[in-house]
């Protein structure tokens, strides 16, 4: 018997002419961006330097992709995981030796969190240049990647490099999705070559589909529930399963609660939706007293369970793609899965519809009892919600209205949620516009987050992206004064000196206003329509989302 995977193709005339004549001229590097490009990659970000001049050289020959350059590695970084998150597709980001590469790393624990396909290529000193005193030489470089990404892929000869590019890429693809690293010596990318050019590397991501035994234990107990309820992670949305997950939620009658990150998941508006309000304790409350609690591609971490104060009450069915937050958190049955191939199994064995006509006036009381009431910061919500174009994605750094965003942004909506560190919104913006630059995308950041981000403007001017930069200028950290100030009456290294955002942006060459809570919507709106970049400044103070969720261990 012959199997699919026995099967050798046999090269036609013209490729062995092809690989027994390659191009002059090629080098390692050349090997790094053909493997790429065969494999599908059609855009590459980063930032150049010394080690990797062979890499960026190879990248300047290949008119198959194209290069967005970013003025700091970790903005590279987020706009590489924005690509990844809005497209589904690798997004492959070069950097060089030492702190060229380990300056990512805050973008790459951020694209671990959020499952985003981001494939690293970095520099490292020449082979024979190990522990000699190089300029920017690590100790172990591969070493402090490999806590962080999915999978760390050493290079140290040229012909090492086709087959780890297409490990890195099957890695970075495979359920979960997620960061990985190729580490290739700059020499083996300065060095000539003699080796083919391969038109079309083979990587073949790997599904993970559920136990059905699993499947048939979850979908009894579901069929059972007299109270059952959903809470949907961004393990749904990442892996295309909004539509199975409706039908299953309205085949059992079952509410749904989104996770910050899972936002999009199920629609806002729905009879059964609990929208995303998981620090208010009615919500925790209602979901807490489900005797059937399905967890859709969640680990339940701090921030989708009231800082860990909610505690299920009911069995717990939990699906998750990444196996370490497999019962992470609450006891359950787990189902190491994918979310798009668990719903259609559970779909395939829940027959029966569940009548509840109770479900959704029980959700509407629930509505009408959380949230924190008509003030301002809900204001600026719904005037930046209502500028925004439907299609229009938006990027948030850590803020006080981002806080609020999280639960009353009605809709999908990206954030630094997983790492949490500042600086993201910008440049992830800037990637998503690189995807898309037929579609606005509007970034979302506080004073001291833009300050993380502002070199970035030199790319959006030089790219001409079409994103437009909301920051809300409170003075400082709002986030950290507020915690500190709660927690210990006062806030020391929180309060700051910026610049005049609309100076700086226009210094740029990019158009700016400074605007206020009333004319913010019609400012907006008309940024967003201009081409190219544009930034718009609101100076306000706002007040902090006030869970309302017990504190740990009260009754």
């Amino acid at each position: 018997m012959t199997h699919d995977h026995d099967l050798v193709l046999r090269p036609t005339p013209r490729q062995t002419e092809a690989a027994l004549n390659p191009p002059p001229g090629r080098t390692g590097g050349d090997l790094v961006v053909e493997a790429l490009a065969g494999l599908g990659a059609s855009t590459v970000f980063g930032r150049t330097g010394r080690h990797a001049l062979g890499l960026f050289d190879a990248l300047h020959r290949c008119d198959l992709l194209r290069y967005v350059g970013l003025r700091t590695e970790p903005s590279a970084g987020y706009a590489a995981d924005a690509y990844g998150r809005v497209t589904g597709e690798v997004a492959p980001l070069f950097v060089s030796t030492g702190p060229g590469a380990l300056l990512t790393l805050p973008a790459l624990q951020e694209a671990a969190a959020s499952s985003a396909p981001v494939l690293v290529v970095a520099s490292q000193v020449p082979m024979s240049g190990d522990r000699r005193g190089h300029l920017h030489e690590p100790r172990n470089q591969q070493a402090a990647f490999r806590d962080v990404v999915k999978s760390v892929h050493v290079v140290r000869t040229q012909s090492q490099i086709p087959s780890a590019i297409a490990a890195a890429w099957e890695s970075a693809l495979s359920v979960p999705h997620g960061p990985v690293y190729v580490e290739i010596p700059a020499d083996v990318l300065e060095a000539p070559t003699t080796l083919p050019v391969l038109s079309a590397a083979d990587a073949f991501p790997h599904e993970l589909a559920p136990a059905p035994e699993l499947t048939a234990v979850a979908a009894d107990l579901l069929s059972r529930a007299e109270r059952p309820a959903i809470i949907a992670g961004g393990g749904v949305i990442r892996a295309d399963a909004s539509g199975k997950l409706r039908t299953l939620a309205e085949r059992l009658s079952a509410p749904v609660a989104c996770t910050y990150g899972g936002k999009g998941a199920f629609p806002w508006d729905h009879p059964l939706s609990l929208r995303s309000w998981p620090e208010d304790r009615h919500m925790t409350e209602f979901l807490a007293d489900a005797d059937v609690l399905l967890v859709i591609g969640s680990g339940l971490g701090e921030l989708s369970s009231g800082h860990h104060t909610f505690t299920p009450r009911g069995r717990v069915v939990q699906i998750e793609a990444d196996a370490a937050k497999l019962e992470a958190n609450h006891p359950a049955l787990g189902i190491h899965a994918d979310a798009r191939l668990a719903l259609q199994a559970l779909l395939e064995t829940v027959e029966e519809e569940r009548e509840d006509a109770g479900a959704a006036v029980r959700v509407a009381e629930v509505l009408k009892a959380v949230g924190q009431g008509s003030g301002p910061e809900q204001e600026l919500l719904s005037s930046i919600r209502a500028a925004l174009p439907p299609r229009s994605p938006s990027f948030w750094d850590l803020t006080p209205l981002t806080h609020w965003a999280w639960a009353a942004w009605p809709g999908a909506m990206h954030s630094a949620q997983g790492a949490g560190a500042p600086g993201y919104a910008y440049p992830a913006a800037l990637g998503a516009a690189t995807a898309d630059p037929t579609t606005p995308v509007l970034a979302v950041s506080g004073d001291g987050g833009a300050l993380y981000a502002l070199a970035e403007l030199a790319t959006a001017k030089q790219e001409s992206l079409n994103v437009t930069w909301l920051i809300v200028d409170d003075g400082g950290y709002g986030i950290l004064r507020e915690y500190a100030t709660d927690a210990y009456g006062s806030a020391m290294g929180t309060d700051l000196t910026g610049p005049d955002f609309v100076a700086l942006a226009e210094s740029f060459g990019v158009p700016a206003v400074r605007t206020s809570p009333e004319a913010l919507r019609e400012d907006l709106v008309a940024a967003l329509k201009a081409p190219g970049p544009r930034v718009v400044v609101l100076p306000a103070r706002l007040r902090m989302f006030a869970p309302t969720h017990p504190e740990p261990g009260a009754g």
